[in-house]
């Protein structure tokens, strides 16, 4: 009986966190911020070979991953502090990598129609930064990502829909580089992406949060 009890308790615990996203910084949605044009400002641009968005999707029965194309992008840099900059995600490149071929093809197409992301209307999606100060901001509790050196807003814009989002980030700067790493989690309702948000669906659910893991390089 004890293992019997065990093994629901193993299995109950295993069904639960599947519906969670992966855990990270809550990066909170409001309305986008005015931009601010940068001056006498020193650009590194993007490396897109080497710069990675990738994503978790989770429902009570799995979880998905996949990966987003950059397309450009540049980060606008001035006495060794940053700016502004601003990225762009090509949402054709959006592509799920965790199924087998059919399996992948099949979620890609789905995550592209109006359903989700609606490429065909928006192909692009964008992040455009309004603030980066050093060290973490005092009004973020609990802070997961504790080696993050940099608070970063920006406006995030998926599906014609924008949104200030802020998040911690690790940034390391040289002469010729900079290199961003950052791990957060949005709620993908906030963006009029609502499809499988309904609980009446029980295991057919799709979480609403959604996991972002950014890694950015660019070169001066």
């Amino acid at each position: 009986m004890k293992k019997v009890l065990l093994s629901i308790a193993a299995a109950s615990a295993m069904f639960a966190s599947c519906q969670d996203a992966p855990k990270a910084d809550t990066a909170t949605a409001t309305e986008a911020q005015a931009v601010t044009a940068t001056t006498g400002t020193t650009d590194y641009m993007v490396d897109v070979a080497q710069t990675k968005v990738e994503f978790v999707g989770t429902k009570p029965v799995g979880k998905h991953h996949g990966t987003i194309g950059v397309k450009e992008g540049k980060i606008s840099v001035e006495a060794d502090m940053i700016k502004g900059g601003n990225f762009v995600m090509d949402m054709n490149m959006l592509k799920t990598d965790d199924q087998d071929s059919v399996g992948n093809a099949k979620l890609t197409g789905h995550l592209m129609a109006p359903d989700f992301f609606d490429v065909a209307k928006n192909p692009t999606a964008t992040f455009e930064i309004t603030n980066v100060t050093a060290g973490l901001d005092t009004s973020m509790k609990d802070v997961i990502m504790k080696d993050a050196t940099h608070t970063v807003t920006g406006n995030l814009t998926l599906k014609g829909v924008s949104k200030s989002i802020t998040f911690p980030a690790k940034v390391m700067m040289s002469g010729t580089s900079i290199t961003a790493d950052a791990n957060f989690n949005i709620d993908r309702t906030q963006w009029g992406i609502s499809y499988g948000n309904d609980k009446s669906l029980k295991d057919k659910m799709i979480n609403p949060i959604v996991n972002i893991g950014l890694h950015v390089v660019a070169n001066k």
